[in-house]
């Protein structure tokens, strides 16, 4: 593609993200006009398949029109698997590592309200595309990235450099942030988090913003716009939209159900009606109220559990790998289910209590939601409470709240 359809390109990308977003202002149209994306996307790269199933490998020289074409769509792009090795023997190559989806992008950065002279940490490097964004915007010395692969932050870093930018690229455990360069204005991140960071609190300066996607055991889903204040304190709520990687020290450690499920256990019995697809079905905002209300909970369909009179199975289980239970759908009536439970943690009669506690409020949108981080460090969700016009308030939760 020649210089003026890589400008075509450019605005047409451009077109398709203020669709999504609105207006940008003109600092953020020019930093998306002026920052070429495609030349932050590696040779290879992987596109999901048209069954929607997979990602499939796409090399830039074999099939340039697919690649071309998914460096300019509003659609995110898988650029590294299985964190940079080989998948497990008779495994999935599964994603590790992507370019944001441009739209997610712009919404991530017009949450930061950045004015001239902040200072910003952007966590997740990734391809070096939303470096050079800000970098574009704020100039190179306001702008510290950090990346924990340290492959991709080497290929980042060179990237920016051939379009003359030069932030300070990091190679470290985003967790920790980055003190030698704090105190910030402004901390973005580009993978999901389960909490926030206490590093990331102690390297802001009061007033300070952290934008950041957000992820439970039961959901990757949402974003965190948080505010700092000079006691040490972050306050914020929470906003629909995006589906991140986490954080790699925020992964799930259990990634496989016979981790948890094991042959000689002996579970109860019981019955159900509320239907497993109530709660795992793909509801964004269901998923999300659920994952918040019910921590450390994970879910896995197995859609073919090859068990007698069982059509479909929901697995649920603890992060701390106690607990489970199963919900199984006979393929014939969607009045009740069939549960199975074993561990010390009734994990349904959980779920069930935060499915009706989330009925009772009325069913609130995401930006109901809120999350504090206290002066001694201590988390918790902010879920609002049923009211006796049946509309959600966020008085009185703290009944309906989680320190982790």
């Amino acid at each position: 593609m020649g210089a003026e359809g890589t400008q075509e390109a450019r605005l047409g990308l451009l077109r398709l993200i203020e669709e999504s977003v609105g207006d940008l202002p003109e600092g953020w149209r020019d930093a998306f006009v002026g920052i070429p994306r495609h030349a932050f996307l590696p040779q290879a790269v992987w596109l999901r398949r048209s069954d929607g199933d997979r990602h499939e490998r796409c090399e830039r020289d074999e099939d340039p029109r697919r690649w071309w074409s998914a460096a300019y769509a509003n659609e995110p792009v898988v650029v590294q698997v299985c964190d940079g090795g080989a998948p497990r023997p008779g495994g999935p190559e599964w994603p590790s590592s992507s370019a944001s989806q441009p739209s997610i992008v712009a919404a991530h950065l017009l949450a930061l309200e950045v004015t001239e002279g902040h200072r910003v940490l952007e966590i997740g490097t990734g391809t070096g595309w939303s470096a050079g964004l800000l970098a574009y915007r704020l100039g190179d010395r306001h702008v510290v990235t950090i990346e924990v692969d340290a492959a991709l932050a080497r290929a980042a870093r060179t990237r920016l450099a051939a379009l003359g930018w030069h932030p300070t690229v990091v190679w470290g455990d985003g967790a920790d942030g980055w003190a030698t360069g704090a105190p910030y204005d402004r901390i973005l991140s580009g993978a999901a988090v389960t909490h926030l960071p206490p590093a990331w609190i102690r390297q802001c300066r009061p007033g300070a913003v952290i934008v950041t996607p957000w992820a439970t055991a039961w959901t990757a889903n949402g974003t965190l716009v948080a505010t700092v204040d000079d006691l040490g304190r972050a306050h914020g709520r929470f906003r629909a939209g995006g589906a991140f990687m986490h954080l790699r020290g925020h992964r799930s450690r259990i990634t496989d159900i016979r981790q948890v499920v094991l042959s000689d256990q002996v579970p109860a019995s019981s019955g159900t009606t509320l239907s497993p697809w109530d709660v795992a079905g793909g509801d964004p905002v269901a998923e999300f109220a659920i994952g918040l209300m019910v921590p450390g909970v994970w879910q896995h369909w197995d859609d073919d559990p090859d068990v007698e009179g069982v059509h479909t199975r929901l697995w649920v289980g603890d992060e701390a790998g106690t607990s489970w239970a199963s919900v199984d759908y006979d393929g014939r009536q969607l009045d009740a289910f069939t549960v199975r439970r074993h561990g010390p943690r009734h994990l349904w009669n959980e779920i069930e209590a935060a499915w009706a506690r989330w009925c009772a409020a009325g069913r609130p949108s995401v930006e109901a939601f809120g999350w504090t981080v206290s002066a001694d460090g201590s988390q918790e969700a902010r879920i609002p409470a049923p009211t006796s016009g049946g509309l959600p308030t966020m008085q009185g939760v703290e009944a309906l709240s989680w320190t982790l």
